[in-house]
């Protein structure tokens, strides 16, 4: 995808828009497609999720890891590595960036699962780890449609890679063990491998962030920059987007059944969700806002905060309590609530960035 750079305070999400490609302005309803092609595939033909079950090394779903790698190289490929020096001296964002993911987002869902779920366990449990396993796939997606800051993203991306290798499963044990017993709620035992989530990292970040690296670097070296952002990037730009749509096509085909079937428990599992990516987007930006950083970084922050690591989720859920069990489900719901609850995001904060006042961006 070709998202281009924030450019003056002035620009409205109608002059981006038009910048687009025709593929990227029809965006919403390419999704929408992809959308309901999975769910009458995963209908029509017999058998289907578990064949696409079946194409496993571990708990990674091959195909998933295969839309989410497409999806991914693109946008990290469009990475200026030598502009991330500036981002790491900026403070305040990291800071906030580590305290919304690691000490708001957590607490946010635990008190949503609890508030709107307090009848269903399960499908609670699979909320708050959903609330645990912080995003670093789809984010880059919806910051690039954005026109967010891509250093920004790749360096907050990188960042909370490491904090969710060291204490996704700490929280885990904290929220659904520690603070249910001292509030006088029902625990729930977790039980996770460090080395399966280092893994998921490096498959879902590692793959795709040393692959845009090399190619950068390689082809800077070896045609010079203009060719490689004039000439290559526009090539590869195409791929992310049908990496997307593959992913949700999988995804709502791997869970047409399902969805169809328990309606009633896929619609009480997207309420705490919408609320979720709701409270954490628009917390963020505000905070963004108020912190004075310019709209591409403040862009970057809120996405960063408001998506989740779905892949990561659901197969800490299927690792533990089985993949028929309803954390599973509240596992696989997530995406499916947060790629159009994302894409709606992305209009509002195109918008936006007309609407507010906006400190003049600094040029790479």
């Amino acid at each position: 995808m070709t998202a281009p750079t924030v450019e003056t305070a002035s620009t409205s999400a109608a002059e981006v828009a038009r910048r687009l490609p025709l593929l990227d302005r029809l965006l919403p309803a390419w999704i929408g497609v992809a959308m309901v092609a999975g769910l009458l595939l995963g209908r029509a033909i017999p058998g289907l999720d578990d064949s696409l079950n079946k194409l496993r090394i571990g708990q990674t779903s091959l195909p998933i890891a295969l839309g989410l790698l497409l999806m991914m190289y693109p946008v990290l490929a469009k990475v200026r590595y030598g502009n991330v020096d500036r981002i790491v001296a900026d403070r305040r964002m990291l800071v906030s960036s580590l305290v919304l993911n690691w000490l708001v987002g957590p607490a946010v869902m635990f008190g949503l699962a609890w508030l709107m779920l307090p009848d269903l366990p399960t499908y609670r449990t699979g909320l708050i780890i959903v609330g645990l396993a912080r995003c670093i796939a789809m984010v880059l997606i919806w910051n690039d449609l954005a026109c967010g800051d891509r250093e920004a993203a790749a360096v907050l991306v990188a960042l909370n890679s490491i904090f969710q290798i060291l204490a996704f499963a700490a929280l885990g044990w904290f929220y659904l063990t520690v603070l249910p017993h001292w509030l006088g709620l029902h625990t729930t035992a977790l039980h996770v491998s460090i080395a399966d989530i280092a893994k998921s990292v490096a498959v879902f970040l590692g793959i795709p962030l040393v692959a845009g690296y090399l190619s950068r670097t390689i082809g800077e070296r070896t045609r010079g920059r203009a060719w490689y952002e004039t000439r290559f990037l526009p090539r590869i730009g195409p791929i992310a987007l049908w990496g997307l749509l593959f992913t949700i096509v999988v995804l709502f085909a791997l869970q047409g059944h399902t969805i169809t079937a328990r309606p009633l428990d896929v619609a009480r599992i997207a309420a705490p969700l919408v609320a979720y990516f709701a409270i954490m987007w628009t917390g963020s930006f505000l905070l963004g806002h108020r912190l004075g950083l310019p709209y591409s970084r403040t862009t970057t922050l809120a996405f960063t905060a408001a998506g989740n690591n779905f892949e990561l989720a659901i197969a800490v859920a299927i690792g533990v309590f089985g993949v028929t069990s309803g954390e599973a489900l509240a596992g696989v719901v997530g995406p499916l609530i947060e790629v159009p609850a994302l894409v709606a995001l992305v209009y509002l904060a195109l918008h936006l960035h007309n609407r507010m006042s906006w400190p003049r961006e600094t040029a790479p």
